[in-house]
């Protein structure tokens, strides 16, 4: 399926990744998705809620790995197109949907769901975006549900980071302290069970290598390195990445429906 035309000097800084090759945004990497999936304890038969699926690469693993099924939510319908075809190679069309929606409008869902699960998500969004998104969270999870969250933390400066990864990102990226994250939180309606923190590590090569495989990243870096407005982007989201290094961070967290 051929990509779609974006204008990438105005897009989001996660579309200007997307169109790169990114399949996951994971702040904390792999190894922390990993430790957020362990702490959820998945059983076979239960149902997950992933906001912003993409690709549904994360999806696919869910139910590969522990035999739930997901549900995808995406607003992006070639994404969906896409992660479509992915989940029908991988035969989990008994398990996955990846479904066209808005992450503000998940009314248009009925079912709860056992897990709902969000990468990058709220960092992306206004303090009043974050609650409007949390409040349909709660709504759609059961009774003592889990919601699962990777994000971005910020240690320190937090005004100053909001503006410089706003102007960046052209999003208004808030990321938060961890104090504010979980505060946050528990005033939707979710208690803390389980929350980590550590080095940001979005753009680091490990950590790519280790999301996407070898072959991903290296069409990821033959695409940047062959599209001049594209390498212009990424380079000043990686610029901004590495100034901040000390007052940025990944937090994960597993917290349950009170």
């Amino acid at each position: 399926m051929i990509k779609k035309t974006l204008d990438l000097e105005t897009v989001p800084g996660y579309e200007v990744l997307a169109q790169a090759g990114k399949t996951v945004l994971r702040p904390g990497g792999r190894q922390a998705t990993e430790q957020l999936w362990q702490w959820a304890n998945f059983q076979p038969g239960q149902t997950v809620l992933e906001l912003a699926s993409g690709l549904g690469t994360s999806a696919i693993a869910l139910a590969k790995r522990y035999g739930v099924n997901v549900v995808g939510i995406e607003k992006d319908s070639h994404r969906v197109a896409i992660a479509t075809q992915r989940v029908q190679s991988a035969r989990l069309d008994h398990q996955v949907q990846i479904i066209p929606g808005n992450i503000f409008a998940l009314e248009t869902i009925s079912q709860q769901f056992d897990y709902v699960l969000a990468e990058a998500i709220l960092t992306m969004q206004s303090p009043r975006g974050k609650a409007k998104i949390l409040q349909g969270i709660y709504q759609h999870l059961k009774p003592g549900g889990q919601f699962l969250t990777h994000e971005l933390l910020a240690r320190n400066h937090q005004v100053e980071l909001h503006r410089v990864l706003s102007s960046v990102n052209r999003v208004n990226a808030t990321p938060l302290s961890i104090a504010d994250w979980k505060a946050t939180l528990e005033t939707a309606g979710l208690h803390i069970q389980n929350s980590q923190t550590g080095a940001m590590c979005l753009l680091h090569l490990p950590s790519l290598i280790a999301d996407e495989g070898i072959n991903n990243t290296l069409k990821i870096f033959w695409n940047i390195a062959t599209q001049p407005q594209m390498r212009s982007r990424v380079l000043a989201i990686r610029q901004v990445f590495q100034q901040y290094q000390q007052d940025l961070g990944y937090i994960i967290l597993a917290t349950t429906k009170f």
